[in-house]
């Protein structure tokens, strides 16, 4: 069975982004979510998607959108909602990543395994929220801190949550 894992930055006040856009920008976090996501399947929004300036390099982008008629270049594939998105992952595959936006890591939140957080020690205006992480449902499994230098404005925690 392939290891579904949300990974996301989050601010304190769990802000995502804001008219589909990062709210920061933190170099080590971008380097962190490549090798992270390199070589594996990661599942996101149509918006997220257009985020990018191209696809992101060394991996199968899973597009879920509203649209029937929404095209994209092989490998890419293009789905119409989370179950057809993790169908959609071959069976092989160890681990698969949901990447965003807000309404797909809610969707997502009941069934994947494990939390991969970037947590920005800031709160920020925003209009995209990752859903609340219960301790209830979930366990801090590692963390890391990154001070604030020259190319990060703002002090983070590597996060892994597993599922409790």
């Amino acid at each position: 069975m392939t290891k579904l894992i949300s990974i996301a930055a989050i601010a304190e006040n769990n802000a995502i982004g804001k008219n589909n856009a990062l709210l920061w920008r933190l170099p080590d976090d971008f380097k962190h979510f490549k090798k992270e996501t390199s070589g594996h399947y990661i599942i996101m929004g149509r918006k997220t998607f257009e985020s990018f300036p191209s696809p992101l390099p060394h991996r199968t982008h899973v597009i879920i959108t509203r649209q029937d008629d929404y095209t994209t270049e092989e490998p890419h594939l293009i789905v119409h909602s989370l179950d057809e998105a993790i169908k959609a992952i071959p069976s092989g595959e160890k681990k698969a990543y949901i990447i965003g936006g807000g309404e797909i890591y809610k969707q997502a939140m009941s069934r994947v395994h494990e939390l991969e957080i970037t947590r920005v020690h800031a709160a920020f205006e925003a209009d995209t929220f990752f859903p609340e992480i219960s301790e209830k449902n979930w366990t801090l499994d590692n963390e890391k801190f990154h001070s604030k230098d020259e190319k990060h404005a703002y002090t983070f925690t590597f996060q892994t949550f597993k599922k409790a």
